[in-house]
């Protein structure tokens, strides 16, 4: 599962951007306990949402006309450019240019060649989350793609990424990890079949960031108590954990997972 020791290819932050601010930060504080922090006067209403003074995310207003509310994972990426070049070869769309953000590293967003936006980070002052896989935090990412085969080859393009194919209920489940080292220390997400999802509940591809919590069933309860809506319900995943696909009010779809404890 995620750690902070960030790599290539690592995500290594995630931000959702929102209609309301202040009612998005409202509702992660009642699902999720998230304490928001302000990233000052100059930052354009972006602040970040933390878990006993460690960021576990972040949210801003939404910059694009005509977007909707949605969570954005960012990976790590070595050289900014570089990537932005390897998007480009790959079929991808760079929707914003690698950009310095007032010395805390740079960024850049894109569009996967099947409609999945994403983005990266290279590190300056800032590395990254800080905080993950603990209660209340980033543990895992996952990509709802057409073609995950096709969607894997782009990605190894631009991270090297490895993956693994996991037989689950219905699908073959791809588990990724990072290009070096033990492959089960380094895995950080999956890739699964779009059409797996129940056809009444089929997202377009998106990357989904899945947060670990004690209870899913509390936080199921807390979601439809804060205005959110469930997406699929808690189900026990074997070998996985239970989890929980939710929304928030504005429709951003994000998951809760309590990892089987022999995962850890």
């Amino acid at each position: 599962m995620l750690g902070t020791d960030f790599v290539h290819g690592s995500p290594n932050w995630i931000d959702i951007g929102s209609p309301d601010t202040a009612a998005t930060a409202e509702f992660y504080s009642a699902v999720l306990g998230w304490t928001f922090v302000s990233a000052g006067p100059d930052a354009g209403g972006y602040g970040f949402f933390q878990v006993d003074g460690k960021t576990v995310g972040a949210v801003g207003p939404l910059t694009e006309e005509g977007a909707r509310s949605a969570w954005m994972v960012y990976f790590q990426s070595d050289d900014a450019a570089a990537t932005t070049q390897a998007v480009l070869k790959g079929g991808g769309t760079v929707r914003a240019e690698p950009m310095d953000v007032m010395g805390e590293g740079w960024l850049a967003q894109y569009t996967d060649p099947h409609g999945a936006r994403f983005a990266v980070w290279q590190p300056g002052k800032t590395k990254g989350l800080g905080r993950a896989s603990d209660d209340n935090s980033l543990v895992w990412v996952e990509l709802m793609a057409k073609d995950p085969t096709a969607a894997i080859a782009f990605y190894k393009g631009l991270f090297d990424w490895r993956h693994q194919d996991m037989q689950t209920p219905g699908m073959v489940y791809r588990v990724l990890s990072v290009a070096d080292g033990d492959f089960e220390q380094g895995s950080f997400g999956g890739v699964a079949p779009r059409d797996a999802m129940p056809t009444e509940t089929l997202p377009p591809p998106r990357w989904i960031p899945y947060f670990m919590v004690a209870d899913v069933d509390d936080v199921v309860r807390r979601t439809q108590g804060a205005g959110g809506s469930v997406v699929m319900p808690a189900t026990d995943v074997p070998d996985v954990g239970r989890m929980a696909w939710l929304s928030d009010p504005h429709g951003a779809h994000f998951a809760v997972l309590k990892p089987d404890p022999r995962m850890g």
